[in-house]
C-alpha cells in the first residue's frame, strides 16, 4: 500500500528527513509521532507527492511517488496540517468541485450528507473566509472523506474540532479501517496512537527512533506511551518534571 526505501530531505545543508525505510500494509492504521518541528509534515509531503525527495523510492498504491506524484494525489484522501478550502468557495461549491474532480457518484447526495454529518447545513452558502477555524477544519475532513479513498493521509486532522467531532470523526476513521480502508497518521497527540493505530513510529529531528505497535515499544506493562516517548526523544521523565515544577515556581513568583 505504501512503501518508502531509504527516503531522504535535504535542503541544502539541513537534514529534514534522515533516510528511512516504511512499509504501510493494506488495512493498517499506521501512525507518525512526534514534537513539533520533528519532521513529521516533511514525511507526509513526501509520501503524497506534494515533495520530492532527495534520495530514496517511494510507492503509494504501487504507483511511483517520485516520477508520477500527480497519480498518486489522484487516488488518495488527504488532509494536510494547517490548510484551509479556497476562501472564494462557499462549502458545498467547494465540497461539489472535489467530488467532480473525483468522479463521486450522486455527487449532490453526498455532498449533502457531509455537509449534514458535519453540521456545515447553515454555512453551506457561507463563504469559507468568513468560515472559524473549526468549520473550515470540517470542510477539509469532508473533501477527503467524501470519495471514501482506499487510503487516506491526515496531518493533525483534529486540529481546532470540538470534542464532539473529535469522536464523530475517530469512530468514522475506525470503521474506515474495520472496512478495508488504509490510513497514514500524523500528529503529536499520543492519546491517538493509543486509541486508533495499529502501528507507529516516533519520530524526532528527522530521524525514526522507534516503530511497531504500542504495546511493543513499551519496555514493561506500566510504562505509559507518554513514558516511552519521553524515553525516545531523549528526555528523561525526571527533566520534564523540573522543568515543571520550575515553571509552576516562577509562575507563583510573578
Amino acid at each position: 500500500m505504501v512503501s518508502a526505501i531509504d527516503m531522504a530531505k535535504k535542503y541544502g545543508d539541513f537534514i529534514a528527513l534522515h533516510p528511512l525505510n516504511v512499509q504501510v500494509h493494506a488495512g493498517e492504521f499506521f501512525g507518525v509521532f512526534g514534537p513539533n518541528g520533528a519532521g513529521k509534515s516533511t514525511f507526509i509531503k513526501l509520501l503524497t507527492g506534494q515533495l520530492r525527495p532527495s534520495k530514496g523510492r517511494i510507492e503509494v498504491l504501487g504507483v511511483d511517488a517520485v516520477n508520477d506524484p500527480q497519480k498518486v494525489k489522484a487516488n488518495i484522501g488527504i488532509v494536510p496540517e494547517s490548510e484551509s478550502p479556497p476562501s472564494f468557495l462557499t462549502p458545498a461549491e467547494f465540497l461539489e468541485f472535489v467530488a467532480r474532480l473525483r468522479g463521486v457518484s450522486d455527487m449532490k447526495a453526498k455532498v449533502e450528507h457531509w455537509l449534514d454529518w458535519f453540521g456545515l447545513d447553515e454555512k453551506r452558502d457561507t463563504m469559507c473566509k468568513d468560515l472559524s477555524k473549526g468549520q473550515r477544519q470540517k470542510v477539509m475532513l469532508a473533501s477527503a472523506f467524501i470519495h471514501k479513498p482506499k487510503l487516506l493521509f491526515l496531518d493533525e486532522p483534529f486540529a481546532n474540532l470540538d470534542p464532539i467531532y473529535q469522536r464523530k470523526c475517530r469512530q468514522w476513521l475506525l470503521n474506515h479501517v474495520a472496512e478495508g480502508g488504509t490510513i497514514f497518521l500524523c500528529s503529536h497527540v499520543l492519546e491517538m496512537a493509543e486509541r486508533m493505530c495499529n502501528r507507529m513510529a516516533i519520530i524526532n529531528d528527522g530521524k525514526v527512533l522507534a516503530a511497531g505497535t504500542v504495546k511493543g515499544l513499551k519496555q514493561s506493562p506500566d510504562e505509559t506511551l507518554e513514558d516511552v516517548f519521553i524515553r525516545l526523544v531523549g528526555r528523561s521523565i525526571e527533566d520534564v518534571e523540573r522543568l515543571s515544577d520550575e515553571g509552576v515556581a516562577d509562575d507563583a513568583e510573578e
